[in-house]
């Protein structure tokens, strides 16, 4: 099955690991194992899959960490790894991703900082990062993302101030931060922009 280009297993009971074989399939562009209760971890092989625009394993029972090798998957549009048990902290590789548009890590039990270098995806639309247990600050850098449309970091341990530079993401929709730790500082003015 070397040609094959997408791959959509999603809305069935299967409760296996994801099968490493599957990162032999050198074609595939779309892998979609949305809710079929996929249990184990991401295998470390899965940044051998180049031509993947679309990685889809929400709501399934995965619980390793996010493998830093999805960061080798240099043509990656959407990345959803949502609502499993996944651990350990956010890749800071995520940011090597320049065409990803849509990243959701949310209902997870990620923990550490925020990388700055996540906004370094700076074609990122929709960043969803709710319901973990990021701490530490909202990088400055989260300036960096000019187009996105969609920000949601509620739901985890953040502290420090709101940064200013939320104002530079003019084409911000949603906007969500509730449910954390910012007592310094104001709202920053630049929010009105």
């Amino acid at each position: 099955m070397k040609k094959l280009v997408e791959l959509r297993l999603g809305y069935n009971s299967i409760t296996s690991p994801i099968p490493t074989s599957f990162c032999q399939l050198s074609s595939l562009q779309l892998l979609d194992l949305d809710n079929i209760l996929l249990q184990g971890f991401i295998p470390l092989e899965i940044g051998n899959l180049k031509n993947l625009s679309q990685l889809h394993l929400s709501n399934n029972k995965l619980t390793s960490s996010v493998p830093p090798k999805i960061g080798n998957l240099k043509n990656l549009s959407q990345l959803r790894l949502s609502n499993n048990n996944l651990t350990g902290s956010v890749p800071p590789e995520i940011g090597n991703l320049k065409n990803l548009v849509a990243l959701d890590l949310s209902a997870n039990n990620l923990t550490g900082d925020i990388p700055p270098t996540l906004f370094d995806s700076i074609n990122l639309t929709s960043l969803i990062l709710n319901s973990n247990l990021l701490h530490g600050s909202i990088p400055k850098e989260i300036g960096n993302l000019k187009i996105l449309e969609r920000l949601d970091l509620s739901h985890n341990r953040l502290n420090g101030s709101i940064p200013s530079q939320l104002g530079d993401c003019s084409n911000l929709l949603s906007l969500s931060l509730s449910n954390n730790y910012f007592i310094n500082g104001e709202i920053p003015p630049q929010l009105g922009n």
